[in-house]
């Protein structure tokens, strides 16, 4: 224990005080054990080994008693606890430490399933991994209709659930419904359960209202005491329906991430066995996943890009002070399409405030409209937003033919196509008629910001908002600055950035920004293989250990051809021998082609063929080693430029608007451990030790 406690010295203990309560019903004294670290609901109760420690001994204390009825377990306001604290963790250099912060935590949570008395989890706020544990280890639980996030997410980070989850969550739910919990929901990232979804699933046992939750559990408690109230639980099938769920996991598994994620691997194996395993063997065996996934990269790489998206992403690097935003009472978008409409009805439902779409032809225009008042009826019958919000949502959102309607907007932002001339006509007639402090944003995925902003009288207040598709889902938003653009039109993009609940990144006026010009020299170099000779489904396979979302081409097909074709244009003009145009490409985006593949995800041959002549063909691992040289490229010569701070924001780019795997880190430290970066450019990306061992 010495050791753990050095390795964790900054830890921020979470304290385990008892209190005894009078049941009602006459059912006797409850012992309970409330978890607080003394901070209020921003810093939520983890447990490091003194946490662990601490309520090891309050354990000690009601278990020694012989006049309590039953022990109970609850958190502080508005939080029940979220698991291990892992600030340790990358700082754990021993396997045999690694091992023991498992059994620690074993030993100490299955003494609760253990007492001479029963044992009740009151889930009374946010509970992830270890505090989903402690609470599976009671012999019975509650939970609150107001729990705002259950989870157990280790597998998204690297990790198992480690301290009893793998275990026992099947064997009191099923192990369909478990695995839901312990690998779709991480693989979806992250998807938390609601109180009330908890319930359903049987992690509960009973759920009430927040507002008097715990008087509630202790009646119902006194009730179970007494026998007023039976708890009854489904018989689990230990066979064949185990077999099929974790079968049907497996393949679920391999295809998304193609082995890449040996956590991922190791909980599912952890929960096929749990069915023939007895208790002890189960928690010995999660103890040697903990102590074999901790000594990993993989975990290293996953605790980097959770530091990544939790504080980097919200202190945006070189952004202006947030005092300079001007407030935004009234919005304006330009175009009726698909992306403006989304647009919309982003703005609309984030910021609340009255949006207008313009468009030249009334048609266009209604349909706009009308795809946004949609989308908020399909809200509407899903139960995510009540009559009056829809109601209220859709009166903000409307359309004019003239761009007179706005006069009193504070932000317009352009979703027009993708051409120079195009946006450059929008921006001026857009000056006749806004305010010189209305900031005027472009959602460009590519166009040079300053150029398009060059002719206008106040090319200050123009700024790059780009945004990924669909835009709802995905959280990035690059946001550009360009040669003129001043702090104020800055700052107010990053305050409606981060109203729009969008992570955001401030980058360089530079060709395609950072995530499609990654994205597109991937693709490039990938389309020369091809046009070389290799055939289109070894250069799918030769990326799938980069464990993207989707193969090259797929993805290719998903963004459109032609769009690929034009930001690789874009890329060509600006960097030509890095970025060069096939010709053979080229003639497919003419000839019409969407995509290489079928309906059914079977090769076209017709669209294939027109890749084929090429008589040089590359092996797997000639492309995927071109193509990792490629990026490493890249990314060295974006550093240089400034396009980003860091090598940080360009992994944040990637795992937020790419869909990096999360578990790799980010592409700069794969790059690093894969000792690509070094062999192009002399150097690694990130300093030894950064989501890696060494």
């Amino acid at each position: 224990m010495s050791g753990l406690n050095e390795i964790f010295g900054d830890e921020v203990v979470t304290h385990a005080l008892v209190r005894d309560v009078a049941l009602p019903y006459g059912a006797g004294t409850l012992a309970l054990i409330t978890l607080d670290n003394g901070h209020d609901h921003t810093k939520p109760n983890t447990f490091g080994p003194n946490g662990l420690t601490e309520l090891n001994a309050a354990i000690d204390a009601v278990a020694a008693r012989d006049d309590i009825a039953a022990v109970g377990v609850t958190g502080k306001p508005f939080i029940f606890a979220v698991g291990a604290d892992l600030k340790g963790v990358p700082l754990i250099g021993k396997r045999e430490d690694a091992q023991a912060i498992g059994r620690l935590g074993h030993d100490v949570f299955r003494r609760l399933g253990e007492l001479d008395v029963p044992s009740f989890a009151y889930v009374n706020g946010a509970a992830m991994g270890g505090g989903v544990e402690i609470a599976l280890h009671c012999t019975y639980r509650t939970i609150s209709a107001g729990v705002p996030a259950l989870a157990l997410p280790e597998a998204f980070l690297g990790l198992v659930p480690g301290w009893g989850g793998t275990y026992l969550l099947p064997r009191l739910i099923g192990a369909e419904k478990a695995l839901k919990v312990i690998i779709d929901n991480p693989m979806a990232q992250n998807r938390t359960l609601k109180g009330r979804q908890a319930y359903e699933l049987g992690i509960a046992d009973a759920i009430f209202e927040s507002a008097d939750f715990l008087e509630e559990s202790l009646a119902w408690t006194a009730r179970v005491l007494t026998g007023a109230a039976k708890v009854e639980r489904p018989e689990i099938d230990t066979g064949k329906a185990w077999d099929d769920a974790v079968a049907q996991a497996r393949w679920t598994v391999e295809g998304k991430l193609h082995g890449a994620a040996p956590s991922f691997v190791r909980a599912l194996d952890l929960v096929a066995a749990a069915k023939d395993r007895t208790r002890d063997e189960g928690f010995a065996a999660e103890d040697e996943a903990l102590a074999d996934l901790i000594m990993s990269d993989e975990l290293r790489a996953g605790l980097y890009a959770f530091d990544l998206t939790q504080k980097r992403a919200k202190r945006p690097a070189g952004a202006p002070g947030k005092d300079l935003a001007r407030p935004v009472t009234k919005v304006g978008v330009v175009g009726a399409g698909l992306m403006a409409s989304q647009l919309a009805l982003l703005f609309a439902r984030r910021l609340e405030v009255p949006v207008v779409l313009t468009d030249l032809d009334q048609d266009r225009l209604d349909r706009g409209v009308g795809y946004a008042h949609g989308e908020i009826d399909k809200l509407l019958a899903k139960g995510r937003v009540s009559a009056d919000k829809a109601n209220r949502l859709k009166s903000l959102i409307g359309g004019s033919l003239t761009k007179d309607a706005f006069a009193d907007a504070d932000f317009v932002i352009e979703a027009v196509f993708e051409e120079m001339s195009v946006k450059r006509k929008v921006f001026a007639e857009l000056e006749e008629h806004v305010s010189p402090e209305c900031v005027l944003a472009t959602n460009t995925s590519s166009l040079s910001v300053t150029e398009m902003a060059a002719e206008l009288r106040h090319p200050e207040r123009v700024v790059g908002f780009h945004f990924f598709n669909p835009v709802a889902v995905l959280p990035l938003l690059e946001i550009v600055r360009g040669e003129k653009t001043d702090d104020a039109a800055l700052a107010t993009a990053f305050a409606a950035g981060r109203k729009l609940k969008k992570s955001c990144v401030l980058v360089k006026d530079a060709p395609a920004f950072v995530v499609n010009r990654i994205l597109l020299r991937l693709m490039a170099e990938i389309i020369q293989t091809v046009d070389e000779g290799t055939p289109v489904e070894v250069a799918e396979r030769a990326a799938a250990p980069l464990g993207l979302p989707m193969p090259p081409f797929v993805l290719m097909g998903l963004v459109g051809p032609a769009i690929a074709l034009h930001v690789n244009e874009t890329l060509h003009g600006a960097f030509p021998e890095r970025f060069p145009l096939s010709e053979k490409f080229a003639a497919f985006v003419k000839a019409g082609r969407t995509g290489v593949y079928r309906p059914d995800f079977t090769l076209d041959p017709e669209a294939v063929a027109f890749f084929e002549g090429g008589t040089a063909p590359s092996t797997e691992a000639e492309v995927l080693d071109r193509a990792l040289r490629a990026l490493a490229e890249e990314i060295g010569i974006m550093l240089d430029e400034g396009v980003v701070a860091a090598a940080q924001d360009i992994d944040l780019c990637m795992i937020l608007g790419a869909g990096w795997p999360f578990h790799l880190g980010g592409i700069t430290p794969y790059l690093d451990r894969a000792g690509i970066s070094e062999a192009v450019n002399g150097r690694r990306f990130l300093e030894p030790g950064t989501a890696s061992l060494a």
